[in-house]
């Protein structure tokens, strides 16, 4: 069984690249926005057109985007979100709402700090996690039934 795994949110460390190689072997199909934030947030104007006004240049990007995240969400069997350290990503929170309202299962990955001001979000995931490590394990787990190793484990 292959799972389609969408990985949302936050843009400015390798955690997406830390979950791909550490399920290397395992039956998943990875999928994402697109991460260079230039790229992102011009692709409407350099498609569609300049335009002069900053909320009309954004909105055009934003809508483009969302072409690209609704498909990922929609056709993903997991989602997971990430949200990171520097900066609020309320696309992030956004993503996570529209995947718990298409029933997806959902994984939320942020720091401890950020347990008060995401309650909600974690109560719609059916896991919240702290590192990109712990996601592979549930990946794992999901796809074979086996737990990390526990001797493993207790050493990192």
């Amino acid at each position: 069984m292959t799972l389609t795994v969408y990985l949302s949110g936050e843009i400015h460390t390798d955690w997406r690249d830390q979950i791909v190689e550490g399920a290397a072997g395992l039956d998943v199909a990875f999928d994402s926005p697109v991460t260079d934030h230039a790229a992102s947030d011009d692709c409407g104007v350099a498609i569609m057109g300049p335009e002069p006004d900053k909320f009309w240049h954004d909105n055009k990007g934003a809508k483009l985007n969302a072409i690209r995240t609704r498909r990922g969400i929609e056709t993903a069997d997991i989602v997971v979100v990430r949200f990171g350290e520097k900066y609020k990503q309320w696309n992030a929170a956004f993503d996570a709402g529209y995947a718990a309202a298409l029933g997806k299962s959902l994984i939320v990955l942020h720091s401890p700090e950020h347990q008060h001001a995401l309650k909600e979000v974690d109560a719609a995931a059916l896991a919240v996690a702290e590192d990109p490590r712990q996601v592979v394990e549930i990946l794992r787990y999901v796809l074979t039934g086996a737990l990390p190793d526990r001797a493993q484990a207790a050493a990192e």
